[in-house]
């Protein structure tokens, strides 16, 4: 596999990933925006993208998931690789799909499965047999304990606990510091401790 990366948004969140990059031993070859105000990042230059300089190893450093998953429809899904922070601790028997990032001080426990397009983030714990699925984003601190489940497109909030056996439906919004206790339908925001809904979210993912 090419040492040479490519990234896709000119963000924050795209500054952690450079950094993974880096401490892997590997170069960005280029950062993708289509804000024409960017022209670089970090002293890479940022461009328009332009899938035929690309030959693989792309990720999209965007932490809206919504946004995520319409960019990845529109690219070959054999350009995407996945990025681990090599201070991160994965079990050899867990699961990770094409297009997740998973950064400094995460732990990801036996027998877990995480989709495409994913953000584990630092610090954050997921523990044996859950189910992560596709453009989820696990926020600073979090932890998700055994057996719990994630739904496609749904954003669980910094430092948020996740009680063993949940279930999480799908473009659920966990707000920061909240404690899920039991399982949550699809398309809601849910905050406090224990937590309550407290609105619908339109825009399915």
């Amino acid at each position: 596999m090419s040492n040479k990366y490519y990234l896709y948004g000119a963000s924050g969140h795209c500054k952690v990933l450079i950094d993974i990059i880096q401490l892997k031993g590997g170069s960005v070859a280029k950062v993708y925006d289509d804000n024409p105000l960017i022209d670089k990042i970090l002293e890479i230059e940022v461009s328009d993208y332009k899938k035929d300089e690309i030959v693989g190893n792309l990720v999209i450093s965007i932490g809206n998931n919504k946004i995520r998953k319409r960019i990845s429809k529109t690219i070959n899904k054999d350009l995407f690789c996945k990025l681990i922070h090599p201070n991160s601790v994965i079990d050899k028997s867990s699961f990770i799909d094409i297009g997740t990032v998973v950064m400094a001080g995460a732990v990801i426990n036996s027998w877990t499965e995480i989709g495409k397009h994913c953000i584990i983030n630092t610090s954050s714990s997921i523990d044996h047999d859950c189910i992560i699925e596709d453009y989820v984003h696990i926020s600073p601190n979090s932890t998700l304990c055994g057996n719990s489940r994630v739904g496609e497109g749904s954003h669980v909030g910094a430092g948020s606990v996740i009680i063993q056996g949940v279930t999480v439906g799908k473009n659920v919004t966990i707000g920061a510091g909240s404690v899920i206790i039991s399982d949550v339908p699809d398309n809601v925001t849910i905050v406090g401790n224990p937590g309550k809904i407290i609105k619908g979210n339109k825009n399915e993912i």
